[in-house]
């Protein structure tokens, strides 16, 4: 019986070259005809029109979508500078794509539309009941400052269907970021996947911080553009230097992956990463932040030991997986390289079949995230 999902990757800096390797890597796995969504993940160092030509060309008359990177998780582990991709069995999984061309101006009416809309076209193909059987992926404009408004729109539309993302990443350039749908890239825009199937599955999202005792609180900032400027009454960026003991002028990508802060919603906490220093020594977060909220400083633990726990508790319950779409934070993949320890978390990734991307920020059930592994457990379909 054929895969219900199946992997290729290409590390051609050529896109057509690209595009064709990827096409040939998954005919070899599945007859073209039984293809029907392709997934993919790229490097945002292409030449983003000529790849959207040289994709639409390689796979006419399949769906696509997709999005760039901060980095990718291909079948073999991390990548720099590639592109990965899903192929997935018409005969297995039923996709619906829809984009959502301004992230600004995404209301509960239009949210509700395109609900409604997946759900009635996934009914005409359905290859089960949708409740139960189906979950939907998001990948939206990572620096579009409106990922919390959508994802928390989407999710009252979506109501119980299982939903998972994350935020479209640009090699840490921080200029630009694009998602793919309807055979072009788009910034500030959105793309959501209906996914129906009969295989077994399971949503999860996971970290390996833990709490320690040291508070910041917000006293001064600028919601809309996520900027805080003051932390406790002082310069954000100072007092967060002195939290941590390095100077100003040191605060870097990887030294705000090492030291992230938190805050509590419930019994939870949920990072808040920083993602640059500015001239005035305001700090800009790559998630929601407001006046009044306590940020609280948090420690490392064990990143691949957290991960293993994580996916062999899901295995544990849906069986061996045939593949598990993994949304990485790319401060998580900076925690990783400052350790050392990128063949050690390739290897996991690999024996787990995760493919995926690493992101700028997380999505799970309508909320936006920061410095976790959120994806889909993908098991054998329920008839096997």
């Amino acid at each position: 019986m054929a895969e219900a999902a199946v992997t290729c990757f290409s590390n051609h800096s050529d896109p057509f070259a690209a595009a064709a390797e990827l096409q040939q890597q998954l005919r070899q796995q599945l007859r073209y005809e039984d293809l029907g969504c392709v997934l993919f993940f790229c490097t945002a160092e292409y030449d983003l029109p000529l790849l959207a030509e040289a994709m639409n060309q390689a796979f006419e008359g399949v769906q696509l979508a997709g999005c760039t990177t901060a980095g990718e998780i291909t079948a073999e582990g991390y990548a720099q500078g590639a592109i990965s991709a899903i192929g997935f069995n018409r005969r297995h999984f039923a996709v619906e794509t829809c984009l959502i061309s301004a992230m600004d101006d995404f209301s509960l009416t239009h949210a509700q539309s395109v609900v409604e809309s997946f759900i009635n076209k996934g009914r005409v193909k359905q290859l089960a009941p949708i409740k139960g059987n189906s979950f939907v992926l998001t990948l939206l404009d990572g620096l579009s400052v409106q990922e919390e408004q959508v994802l928390a729109t989407l999710s009252s539309a979506l109501g119980n269907i299982p939903h998972f993302g994350g935020s479209a990443g640009d090699d840490i350039h921080l200029a630009h970021t694009h998602v793919f749908a309807n055979g072009a890239f788009y910034t500030g825009a959105a793309v959501v996947l209906l996914f129906n199937t009969d295989c077994e599955f399971e949503v999860f999202t996971t970290h390996h911080l833990l709490t320690l005792s040291e508070k910041l609180v917000v006293t001064a900032a600028e919601r809309e553009t996520r900027r805080v400027y003051e932390l406790n009454a002082e310069p954000a960026a100072e007092e967060y230097a002195a939290l941590i003991g390095v100077p100003v002028d040191e605060l870097t990508p990887q030294v705000f992956a090492l030291n992230p802060l938190a805050v509590r919603i419930g019994d939870d906490f949920y990072v808040r990463s920083i993602q640059k220093v500015n001239a005035d020594l305001s700090l800009t977060f790559y998630c929601a932040v407001e006046n009044g909220i306590v940020l609280t400083r948090m420690q490392r633990g064990d990143m691949l030991q957290n991960l293993t726990r994580e996916l062999e508790r899901i295995e544990k319950k849906i069986g061996s997986p045939q593949l598990i779409i993994g949304c990485d934070c790319f401060l998580r993949r900076l925690e990783i390289e400052h350790l050392d320890i990128v063949q050690e978390a390739s290897a996991l990734l690999r024996q787990h079949k995760v493919v995926g991307f690493n992101t700028y920020g997380e999505h799970i059930n309508g909320m936006h995230i920061n410095q976790t592994f959120t994806g889909v457990v993908i098991g054998k379909p329920a008839n096997e």
